[in-house]
């Protein structure tokens, strides 16, 4: 039986799913590494709390310092709200647990990506293999 030399990698896309307390644990430069790591090796980021403006801010910018015309793109980025809560009642809200909305952010390389359809409650985006 011959021995395998080489792991063979399967044709498809990666989508990392990070998760909100994940996210929580590192510093903003950390997630921003994080982030665009996984989009240099062609990944489909998706955060399931996404960004705060600042830390959107700054990805965008380290982005535009990394872009590379032979070999980085860029990214593509879209977010949108989820339901803040599960008790988004007016109880809840007077008892301080109506926090700001949670967001859901997608990113990945821009020669992959491509937003077909947003609105509050969906992202469509067609995603290739490059």
């Amino acid at each position: 039986m011959p021995e395998a030399t080489e792991k063979e990698t399967p044709d498809g896309v990666q989508i990392d799913l990070i998760s909100g307390q994940r996210m929580d644990e590192l510093a903003s430069m950390e997630k921003i590494r994080m982030i665009l790591d996984g989009v240099h090796a062609g990944n489909i980021v998706i955060l399931e709390e996404g960004l705060t403006p600042d830390e959107e801010s700054k990805l965008i910018e380290v982005t535009m310092a990394e872009i590379s015309p032979d070999e980085f793109n860029g990214i593509e980025i879209e977010t949108y709200p989820r339901s803040a809560s599960k008790d988004s009642s007016l109880l809840g809200r007077l008892m301080g647990n109506d926090g700001p909305p949670a967001k859901l952010t997608v990113i990945g390389p821009a020669n992959q990506i491509e937003t077909l359809h947003k609105d509050e409650t969906l992202i469509s985006a067609l995603v290739s293999r490059n």
